[in-house]
């Protein structure tokens, strides 16, 4: 009995730490999912002058630029760079980036 108990707590903790909701850490996307290549360590130092400094934006805001480059609404200037880049980002984790944007 105390064997299927264990199963059973290992199959829902699998689930639980698997989750979406924990898997997405806005500072640990910053950095894997390249962020910081382009627009700094800190959001605000930016490799290049043509990329933005992100660092305190507006969530709503920068949720929004990520959708549109993503989806491809927004192609103009600098955001042809990140196109491939948010091919690999989902909408849980774009969220979770741009509540940690926000509150650089």
């Amino acid at each position: 009995m105390q064997h299927l108990i264990k199963i059973g707590l290992a199959i829902s903790l699998s689930g639980v730490l698997s989750s979406p909701l924990l898997a997405a850490d806005g500072a640990e996307l910053y950095i894997s999912k390249g962020c910081v290549a382009c627009h700094g360590g800190d959001a605000k130092t930016p490799v290049v002058p043509q990329y933005p400094k992100i660092a305190g934006q507006n969530k709503t805001y920068v949720l929004q630029q990520l959708q549109d480059i993503k989806s491809g609404k927004r192609n103009n200037g600098m955001s042809a760079v990140m196109a491939a880049t948010m091919a690999a980002v989902s909408d849980e984790e774009m969220d979770a980036l741009a509540t940690y944007i926000s509150g650089l």
